[in-house]
């Protein structure tokens, strides 16, 4: 709780909730698979959020074959003009 003479914490909850945990000490092992952990969350929800939106756009096995094979790169302009 802040009071008049505290600054609002800079840090967000996630920050904060992780000083908590890595003020215990825990072996390198320990933090390796914590690490681990963290990514998969991260990587899940993202492919979660892509299934959903695939999901909205209707497409199909067809339309991902179709992107593989595309070339979808923004042209550069170019110098000699």
């Amino acid at each position: 709780m802040e009071t008049q003479h505290t600054k609002p914490s800079s840090l967000s909850n996630l920050q904060r909730e992780m000083l908590k945990l890595f003020a215990q000490d825990v072996s390198e092992e320990d933090l390796i698979a914590i690490r681990q952990l963290i990514g998969q969350y991260f990587a899940e929800k993202a492919m979660d959020l892509a299934d959903e939106s695939w999901q909205k756009k209707g497409w199909t096995n067809k339309d991902a074959d179709k992107l593989l094979k595309s070339k979808m790169r923004t042209p550069y302009k170019s110098d000699k003009a």
